[in-house]
């Protein structure tokens, strides 16, 4: 795909991202109480991918390489973006993503307390899952409620939560 074609799905991309964003703000605003049932689904959807993609390529971590040695460029070359999305979102689809554990440090607070560090070692295809669900569900209300310690974003956990359904 030329880079002409690949700007023109990722501006088309875009702007449906942004599109059900402005609903999901609109219906959220309207009713606080609402629950978001499909929020799973917009993780998967194409779109959302894409847009995660692109945000976690333009990133400075996307020079170095996660826990799974690849980093954006590699995949680029390699397998290519939409190959590497259609495997991505399948396994989303399917449920069988499986993020990898985040590794975790104990730092010591002031007077003595200690606390957990996680210490992100993502493989490329964990970021963008993170940042679609970012995409889907914003970051303040839902992030916390799909980290577990120990692990990366757990989809399955999120389903369960009671502000979060899929």
């Amino acid at each position: 795909m030329n880079t002409d074609a690949l700007d023109s799905v990722l501006f088309g991309a875009e702007r449906r991202v942004l599109k059900i964003q402005t609903k999901l703000h609109c219906w959220a605003r309207d009713d606080p109480h609402r629950r978001f049932d499909d929020l799973f689904n917009l993780v998967a959807d194409p779109a959302f991918l894409l847009v995660a993609w692109d945000r976690v390529r333009g990133n400075k971590g996307a020079r170095t390489a996660g826990v799974d040695g690849r980093t954006a460029r590699s995949i680029e070359a390699g397998q290519g973006v939409v190959d590497f999305l259609d495997g991505l979102r399948s396994q989303v689809k399917d449920r069988s993503f499986c993020p990898l554990p985040v590794r975790e440090r104990m730092i010591p607070k002031a007077g003595g307390k200690l606390r957990r560090l996680g210490i992100a070692t993502e493989a490329a295809y964990c970021r963008i899952v993170q940042e679609a669900f970012g995409l889907a569900g914003g970051d303040a209300s839902v992030s916390p409620a799909v980290r577990a310690p120990g692990r990366g974003l757990v989809l399955d956990e999120a389903r369960q939560h009671p502000d979060v359904r899929g």
